[in-house]
Protein backbone atom coordinates (compact mmCIF):
# COMPACT_ATOMS: atom_id res chain seq x y z
CA UNK A 1 0.00 0.00 0.00
CA UNK A 2 1.19 3.38 -1.05
CA UNK A 3 0.44 6.36 1.22
CA UNK A 4 1.53 10.05 1.10
CA UNK A 5 1.14 12.87 3.52
CA UNK A 6 0.62 16.31 2.60
CA UNK A 7 0.81 19.15 4.57
CA UNK A 8 -0.46 22.50 4.31
CA UNK A 9 1.93 25.75 4.83
CA UNK A 10 -1.46 26.84 6.81
CA UNK A 11 -1.61 25.79 10.21
CA UNK A 12 0.22 22.83 9.20
CA UNK A 13 -2.93 21.06 8.40
CA UNK A 14 -2.49 17.60 6.94
CA UNK A 15 -3.98 15.37 3.91
CA UNK A 16 -2.83 11.99 3.69
CA UNK A 17 -3.93 9.49 0.71
CA UNK A 18 -3.65 6.09 0.75
CA UNK A 19 -3.56 3.48 -2.28
CA UNK A 20 -4.05 0.44 -2.82
CA UNK A 21 -4.66 -2.64 -5.84
CA UNK A 22 -8.24 -1.94 -5.74
CA UNK A 23 -8.92 1.52 -3.33
CA UNK A 24 -8.19 5.27 -2.91
CA UNK A 25 -8.39 6.93 0.77
CA UNK A 26 -7.95 10.65 0.44
CA UNK A 27 -8.31 12.12 3.80
CA UNK A 28 -8.88 16.27 4.58
CA UNK A 29 -7.77 17.54 1.23
CA UNK A 30 -6.57 21.34 2.35
CA UNK A 31 -5.89 24.34 2.20
CA UNK A 32 -4.83 26.83 -0.91
CA UNK A 33 -5.89 26.37 -4.27
CA UNK A 34 -2.26 24.83 -5.67
CA UNK A 35 -1.67 22.43 -3.02
CA UNK A 36 -5.27 21.09 -3.61
CA UNK A 37 -3.97 21.29 -7.22
CA UNK A 38 -1.28 18.84 -6.15
CA UNK A 39 -3.19 16.76 -4.24
CA UNK A 40 -5.88 16.22 -7.72
CA UNK A 41 -2.48 15.87 -9.62
CA UNK A 42 -1.33 12.98 -7.07
CA UNK A 43 -4.28 11.22 -6.90
CA UNK A 44 -5.73 11.27 -10.79
CA UNK A 45 -2.98 9.14 -11.50
CA UNK A 46 -4.49 6.26 -9.36
CA UNK A 47 -8.26 6.74 -10.22
CA UNK A 48 -8.31 3.67 -13.55
CA UNK A 49 -9.14 0.65 -11.94
CA UNK A 50 -9.49 2.06 -8.54
CA UNK A 51 -12.78 3.00 -5.81
CA UNK A 52 -12.12 6.57 -4.94
CA UNK A 53 -13.36 6.89 -1.24
CA UNK A 54 -12.76 10.64 0.63
CA UNK A 55 -12.83 10.75 4.49
CA UNK A 56 -13.80 13.81 6.07
CA UNK A 57 -12.63 13.66 10.06
CA UNK A 58 -14.66 16.68 10.80
CA UNK A 59 -16.68 19.77 9.98
CA UNK A 60 -13.85 22.44 10.76
CA UNK A 61 -13.69 24.04 7.71
CA UNK A 62 -10.26 23.89 7.29
CA UNK A 63 -10.73 20.37 6.85
CA UNK A 64 -13.69 19.97 4.11
CA UNK A 65 -12.03 23.48 2.37
CA UNK A 66 -11.01 21.15 -0.48
CA UNK A 67 -13.88 18.06 -0.27
CA UNK A 68 -15.51 19.17 -3.73
CA UNK A 69 -12.52 19.33 -5.71
CA UNK A 70 -13.01 15.70 -5.93
CA UNK A 71 -16.56 15.25 -6.64
CA UNK A 72 -16.07 11.37 -8.15
CA UNK A 73 -15.51 10.30 -4.40
CA UNK A 74 -17.46 8.57 -1.93
CA UNK A 75 -17.79 10.65 0.99
CA UNK A 76 -17.20 8.56 4.39
CA UNK A 77 -17.88 10.69 7.72
CA UNK A 78 -19.92 10.28 10.84
CA UNK A 79 -23.52 10.98 11.53
CA UNK A 80 -23.22 13.87 13.05
CA UNK A 81 -21.38 15.26 10.61
CA UNK A 82 -23.87 15.14 8.34
CA UNK A 83 -26.37 16.54 10.56
CA UNK A 84 -24.54 19.23 11.16
CA UNK A 85 -26.79 21.91 12.61
CA UNK A 86 -24.24 24.96 11.65
CA UNK A 87 -23.36 24.18 8.12
CA UNK A 88 -24.20 27.53 7.24
CA UNK A 89 -21.83 28.52 9.43
CA UNK A 90 -19.48 26.19 8.24
CA UNK A 91 -19.27 27.75 4.38
CA UNK A 92 -19.43 31.01 5.64
CA UNK A 93 -16.03 30.74 6.79
CA UNK A 94 -14.69 29.49 3.86
CA UNK A 95 -16.27 32.31 1.57
CA UNK A 96 -14.93 34.68 4.51
CA UNK A 97 -11.60 32.99 4.38
CA UNK A 98 -11.39 33.09 0.20
CA UNK A 99 -12.67 36.40 0.22
CA UNK A 100 -10.49 38.03 2.80
CA UNK A 101 -7.20 36.85 0.91
CA UNK A 102 -8.63 37.22 -2.80
CA UNK A 103 -8.46 33.27 -3.28
CA UNK A 104 -10.99 31.67 -6.27
CA UNK A 105 -11.59 28.11 -6.79
CA UNK A 106 -12.24 26.22 -9.59
CA UNK A 107 -14.79 24.22 -7.71
CA UNK A 108 -17.98 25.24 -5.83
CA UNK A 109 -18.22 25.94 -2.18
CA UNK A 110 -20.75 23.42 -0.31
CA UNK A 111 -21.41 21.33 2.27
CA UNK A 112 -20.47 18.06 1.83
CA UNK A 113 -22.91 15.09 1.01
CA UNK A 114 -21.83 12.12 2.98
CA UNK A 115 -22.53 8.44 1.71
CA UNK A 116 -21.22 6.15 4.44
CA UNK A 117 -22.08 7.10 7.63
CA UNK A 118 -19.93 6.35 11.05
CA UNK A 119 -22.27 5.82 13.58
CA UNK A 120 -20.40 3.90 15.91
CA UNK A 121 -17.27 2.96 18.23
CA UNK A 122 -16.19 0.29 16.67
CA UNK A 123 -17.88 0.06 13.45
CA UNK A 124 -16.08 -1.39 10.55
CA UNK A 125 -16.04 -0.73 6.89
CA UNK A 126 -14.23 -3.08 4.22
CA UNK A 127 -13.76 -0.59 1.13
CA UNK A 128 -12.06 -2.96 -1.53
CA UNK A 129 -8.83 -4.49 -0.25
CA UNK A 130 -9.14 -1.46 2.92
CA UNK A 131 -10.59 -1.75 5.56
CA UNK A 132 -11.30 1.27 8.16
CA UNK A 133 -12.08 0.86 11.75
CA UNK A 134 -14.20 4.26 13.44
CA UNK A 135 -14.51 5.61 16.58
CA UNK A 136 -16.16 8.66 17.82
CA UNK A 137 -14.30 11.53 18.81
CA UNK A 138 -15.96 14.50 20.07
CA UNK A 139 -14.99 17.32 22.10
CA UNK A 140 -12.73 19.32 19.87
CA UNK A 141 -16.08 19.79 17.86
CA UNK A 142 -19.57 17.53 18.08
CA UNK A 143 -18.71 15.30 14.74
CA UNK A 144 -15.37 14.21 15.12
CA UNK A 145 -14.36 10.69 14.51
CA UNK A 146 -10.31 8.89 14.61
CA UNK A 147 -9.98 6.34 11.97
CA UNK A 148 -7.80 3.44 11.70
CA UNK A 149 -6.68 1.73 8.24
CA UNK A 150 -6.29 -1.30 8.95
CA UNK A 151 -3.59 -2.41 6.51
CA UNK A 152 -1.61 0.45 6.53
CA UNK A 153 -1.28 -0.03 10.28
CA UNK A 154 -2.69 3.80 10.64
CA UNK A 155 -4.09 6.18 12.47
CA UNK A 156 -5.96 9.51 11.42
CA UNK A 157 -6.45 11.76 14.48
CA UNK A 158 -8.06 14.54 13.13
CA UNK A 159 -7.89 17.00 15.58
CA UNK A 160 -6.17 15.69 18.32
CA UNK A 161 -2.75 14.61 19.47
CA UNK A 162 -0.97 17.18 17.64
CA UNK A 163 2.86 17.56 18.55
CA UNK A 164 2.04 21.52 17.66
CA UNK A 165 -1.41 22.48 19.65
CA UNK A 166 -2.77 22.21 22.89
CA UNK A 167 -6.20 21.08 22.70
CA UNK A 168 -8.58 23.18 20.84
CA UNK A 169 -12.44 23.28 22.81
CA UNK A 170 -15.07 23.91 20.33
CA UNK A 171 -17.62 21.40 22.17
CA UNK A 172 -17.20 20.03 24.91
CA UNK A 173 -13.96 19.51 27.30
CA UNK A 174 -15.87 16.56 28.98
CA UNK A 175 -16.34 15.09 25.95
CA UNK A 176 -12.57 15.85 25.16
CA UNK A 177 -11.22 13.73 27.89
CA UNK A 178 -13.55 10.77 27.38
CA UNK A 179 -11.98 10.81 23.38
CA UNK A 180 -8.78 11.08 24.92
CA UNK A 181 -9.58 8.22 27.29
CA UNK A 182 -9.85 6.07 23.73
CA UNK A 183 -6.48 6.05 22.93
CA UNK A 184 -5.75 3.43 25.45
CA UNK A 185 -8.34 1.04 23.89
CA UNK A 186 -7.25 2.03 20.23
CA UNK A 187 -3.32 1.05 20.72
CA UNK A 188 -4.60 -1.88 22.85
CA UNK A 189 -7.12 -3.32 19.90
CA UNK A 190 -5.15 -2.41 16.84
CA UNK A 191 -1.69 -2.58 15.65
CA UNK A 192 -0.85 1.04 14.90
CA UNK A 193 2.41 2.04 13.80
CA UNK A 194 1.89 5.60 12.80
CA UNK A 195 -0.02 8.29 14.26
CA UNK A 196 -1.66 11.25 11.55
CA UNK A 197 -2.86 14.25 13.35
CA UNK A 198 -4.78 16.88 11.37
CA UNK A 199 -2.09 19.28 12.45
CA UNK A 200 1.52 18.76 13.14
CA UNK A 201 3.51 16.05 12.83
CA UNK A 202 3.35 12.50 12.43
CA UNK A 203 4.61 9.83 14.98
CA UNK A 204 5.68 6.14 15.08
CA UNK A 205 6.45 6.06 18.72
CA UNK A 206 3.57 4.76 21.42
CA UNK A 207 5.61 6.55 23.99
CA UNK A 208 4.80 9.49 21.81
CA UNK A 209 1.45 9.48 21.12
CA UNK A 210 0.84 8.54 25.06
CA UNK A 211 3.00 11.80 25.92
CA UNK A 212 0.35 13.67 23.72
CA UNK A 213 -2.24 12.13 25.34
CA UNK A 214 -0.70 12.43 28.85
CA UNK A 215 -0.29 16.37 27.66
CA UNK A 216 -3.58 17.01 26.43
CA UNK A 217 -4.99 15.66 29.52
CA UNK A 218 -3.18 17.65 31.73
CA UNK A 219 -4.00 21.25 29.55
CA UNK A 220 -7.50 20.09 30.36
CA UNK A 221 -7.19 19.37 34.03
CA UNK A 222 -5.01 22.61 34.18
CA UNK A 223 -7.47 24.79 32.99
CA UNK A 224 -10.30 23.15 35.03
CA UNK A 225 -8.77 23.42 38.54
CA UNK A 226 -7.49 27.26 37.70
CA UNK A 227 -11.39 27.66 37.08
CA UNK A 228 -12.47 26.00 39.96
CA UNK A 229 -9.45 27.51 42.57
CA UNK A 230 -9.62 30.74 40.79
CA UNK A 231 -5.76 30.79 40.33
CA UNK A 232 -3.73 31.72 37.29
CA UNK A 233 -2.81 29.21 34.76
CA UNK A 234 0.88 28.81 34.37
CA UNK A 235 0.92 30.83 30.98
CA UNK A 236 4.52 30.79 31.08
CA UNK A 237 4.98 26.61 30.78
CA UNK A 238 2.31 26.59 28.16
CA UNK A 239 3.92 29.78 25.96
CA UNK A 240 7.77 27.30 26.59
CA UNK A 241 5.73 24.86 24.84
CA UNK A 242 3.92 25.72 22.17
CA UNK A 243 5.59 27.97 19.70
CA UNK A 244 2.72 30.01 17.87
CA UNK A 245 1.88 32.02 20.57
CA UNK A 246 0.37 35.48 18.26
CA UNK A 247 -1.59 32.66 16.53
CA UNK A 248 -2.77 30.48 19.07
CA UNK A 249 -3.19 32.47 22.16
CA UNK A 250 -7.40 33.43 21.35
CA UNK A 251 -7.76 29.97 20.86
CA UNK A 252 -6.09 29.56 24.77
CA UNK A 253 -8.88 32.01 25.41
CA UNK A 254 -11.20 30.58 24.10
CA UNK A 255 -10.92 27.67 26.05
CA UNK A 256 -10.96 29.43 29.17
CA UNK A 257 -14.38 30.81 28.40
CA UNK A 258 -15.76 27.68 27.40
CA UNK A 259 -14.56 25.71 30.50
CA UNK A 260 -15.99 28.84 32.89
CA UNK A 261 -19.22 28.61 31.04
CA UNK A 262 -19.12 24.75 31.80
CA UNK A 263 -18.75 25.09 34.76
CA UNK A 264 -20.96 28.02 35.54
CA UNK A 265 -18.30 30.64 36.60
CA UNK A 266 -18.25 34.12 35.79
CA UNK A 267 -14.95 35.61 34.18
CA UNK A 268 -14.03 38.86 35.49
Amino acid sequence: MTKKIFKSALFQTTSTLFVSDKTILLVDPNWLPAEIKTIQDETKQYLEGRKFYLLLTHSDYDHIIGANAFPEAIVIATEAFSKNPNKKKVLEEIHYFDESNYIKRDYPITYPMVNVLVEKDGQQLTIGDMTLIFYLAPGHNADGMFTVVEEAKTWIAGDYLSDIEFPYIYHSSADYLETLQKVDRILKVHDVDELIPGHGNSTTSTKEIQRRQLENKRYILELKSAARTAHEFDLDALWNRYDFRRGMEAFHQKNVALIAKEMGIKIP
